[in-house]
Formats: C-alpha cells, structure tokens, sequence
C-alpha cells in the first residue's frame, strides 16, 4: 500500500487521538453500550466527522485512500467508534455531492462542515433489507411544495442520535415490484411524527445506536428530496458502492488489532515451560493471520486507489463496484477468521471479556452482513465478471 507523506502524518496524527481519547474509553463503551457522544466534538474537530466533504464546502477533502486510513486505525482498538468517523459520508455528503442540488450542498454542508452533526441513512425495513425494492416506506406528494412519508425502518445505525437521516421511500405504489419508484430525501428528525424505537440489542459493535425509527406522516418539504422521484435505488447503490471500501478497511484495522494482541499473548503466555509462540502450531497460526491480513489490506487499498482516480464512464465505476464488494467481501471475511483464530490463540481466557479478542470477534460479525451481505457482494462480482 502506498501512502503520500501527508496521509503518513494524518495517519500518525489518528493514532495518537486514538491512544489519547478512543483506548482508554473502548472497553467501557462495548461493556456499557453506551454512545460516546463525548467523542463528537473531538472527532469533528480533527475533520474526522467530514473527511469526505470537498475544500469548498470547508470540509477537508479527503480522498477515499485517507478516509479508509482514519477507519482502520480507529477500528484497531474499536470498530465502533471509528463507524462514527465515517456515517456522515454515506448519511449526507455523498448523496448530496453525485445526487443534490446546489443549493442543497450549501444548505446542508456549512452545518457538516463545523464538526458537530451526525447523519444516517435508513433504507433497511422489516420485510426489505437485500430486496430493496419490498420496501413499504411511502412517500405521497402534496402539490408542489412537500411530501408526507409514512413508514418504518430498522436497524437504522445512528438513527437515534442523528440530526438528519437520508431516508428512502416509494414514491408510488407501494404494492408494485421494483425499484424503480424509490426516492430519497433528507429528513429533518426534529420533524413532527418522526420517532424512534428501542436500542437494539446486538451481539457485538455495542456503543453504535441501532434503532427502528418510525415515519408518521412526517412533512418533507420538496427541496429536500435528492434527485429526481425514482432517483432512488441509483443514489442508494451508489452511495452503498462507494462506502464498501470503508468497510474493508474497518475490517482490516480490527483484525489488525487482534493481531497484535494474539501475537503480544503468545509471547507473554507459558505452557510447558516456554511461551506458546515457540510452538510451530501457534506460528502457523500467525503466519496465516498475517498473511490474510496483508492481502486484505492491500486490496482496500487499491480500491481505494482507483475510486482516487476518478471514473471515465458508468462501466469504467461498475468495474470499480465490482472491486469494492470484493474489498468489503473479503475483508470481511477474513476479519471474522482472524479475530476467531485470536480468541483461539487466548484459549480460555479469550473467551473472557477480560481481554479485547472477543470483542474483536464480536464486532467482525456485523462486517460480513451489513452494507450488503458478502452473498450480495458475490453476486455482484459474479455479474460483473459475465457481463
């Protein structure tokens, strides 16, 4: 992987906030499933809130090579707080930059930019999560001016904290197949018959609100849909698209992290009478972590690399989609096998909350599900490779 010596020093500059304000609170936070919201400011105050938002708009203007730097580092000491660094890229600013108005982005982005507002973007349901297109979530219109949308969502992460959340709806009948009447807009959620359910209870990645929020005939002023009416399912896969690489490298800087403390224990833990690392079976079992790791790694980062390079055309960015569900897909993968082999490493102990492996193995679940599922991704990979 190459890194420019300014991603060098940004990537330095993490790790020491990490060491400073994301370590000492990380178990706490899973143990507790509490949201850090102390975090916030000191996250939106190194730009981490809005890396992707471009100069103009006073954001930094990160590439996607420096945003999946930021993830991996925060995610080697805890998955879910560096899912905070980047939930404003695909709630708001990406919509907006490939799908909004003008006069949208200059709306909306001078609030992202100072630091302080979090987003979501709710398109998962009941009976619609890698069918999109069984969605039941409506949007009626009201002449010219606004919408109503009626509706619930699920496991909406960060729907419970968030300040705007880009929700997706039918614009009409919500009984007809397809995708092609889906629409997006941004809604307010201080907006009257907006709600929001039950913290869900979750295996792992504790400390990431994930709640139903319910939509009851919430008014949605016309300026704040994204797009055209049946925009939809293009601005969410998108949007989908483009944040997979992230995904990847959250997944690497978790099995990074467990990495490191399976080789730490090895070397600290005695049986008969030398440290486990002495034992060929232990090595194996490290190399072939280290191994997997590095190919990951080194895949999100190409990917990350060619979405830096810009598209010529739509086929030249189904090429990339392609990339981007094999960078989530396999890191994903690999994550869940390498931070089960770390708990396995700790024997006993790893299986204790004591130590940070299980958590590790906890949180790398939820890589291999959301986003898409790796089934998906497969399917993805598979129709690009016969087109």
């Amino acid at each position: 992987m190459y890194l420019n010596e300014e991603q060098i020093a940004f990537r330095e500059s993490v790790r020491r906030l990490v060491q400073k304000h994301v370590a000492p609170i990380a178990d706490e936070v899973d143990r507790n499933d509490r949201f850090p919201k102390e975090l916030v400011p000191i996250f939106g105050d190194m730009g981490l809130l809005q890396l992707r938002l471009p100069e103009a708009y006073g954001g930094p203007g990160a590439n996607l090579t420096t945003i999946c730097v930021a993830a991996e580092e925060i995610a080697r000491v805890s998955e879910a707080i560096a899912l905070i660094s980047g939930q404003n890229g695909i709630g708001l600013i990406m919509p907006l930059l490939y799908f909004g108005t003008e006069e949208q982005r200059c709306r909306f982005f001078p609030e992202v930019a100072k630091g302080r507002t979090l987003t979501a973007v709710a398109i998962t349901e009941p009976e619609a999560g890698s069918d999109v297109g069984s969605m039941r979530t409506r949007a009626i219109r009201e002449g010219n001016s606004s919408y109503r949308l009626s509706g619930q969502k699920c496991f909406i992460t960060f729907g419970a904290v968030a300040d705007y959340i880009t929700v997706f709806a039918k614009t009409g009948d919500v009984d007809e197949r397809g995708t092609h009447n889906i629409s997006a807009f941004i809604v307010d959620t201080r907006s009257p018959g907006f709600s929001v359910g039950k913290n869900e209870r979750k295996m792992g990645l504790n400390g990431v609100p994930d709640a139903s929020i319910y939509l009851d005939n919430v008014r949605v002023p016309t300026e704040n849909r994204i797009g055209e009416e049946g925009d939809g399912f293009k601005i969410c896969m998108r949007i989908l698209d483009l944040n997979r690489p992230t995904v990847g490298a959250v997944s690497v800087g978790l099995a990074q992290g467990a990495l490191d403390a399976a080789v730490g224990y090895a070397k600290e833990r005695r049986q008969f009478g030398r440290s486990i690392a002495e034992f060929q079976g232990i090595q194996f079992m490290l190399a072939d972590m280290a191994m997997q790791l590095e190919a990951a790694r080194c895949l999100v980062y190409e990917c990350a690399r060619v979405a830096d390079g810009g598209f010529a055309d739509d086929a030249d960015f189904r090429r990339f989609a392609a990339t981007a569900s094999m960078a989530k897909c396999f890191a994903s993968d690999m994550a869940m096998k390498v931070t089960t082999d770390a708990v396995q490493i700790y024997g006993g102990a790893g299986y204790m909350k004591d130590f940070p492996v299980e958590r590790y193995m906890r949180d790398a679940k939820i890589n291999q599900i959301f986003e898409g599922t790796n089934q998906i991704q497969r399917l993805i990979i598979a129709r690009q490779l016969l087109a």
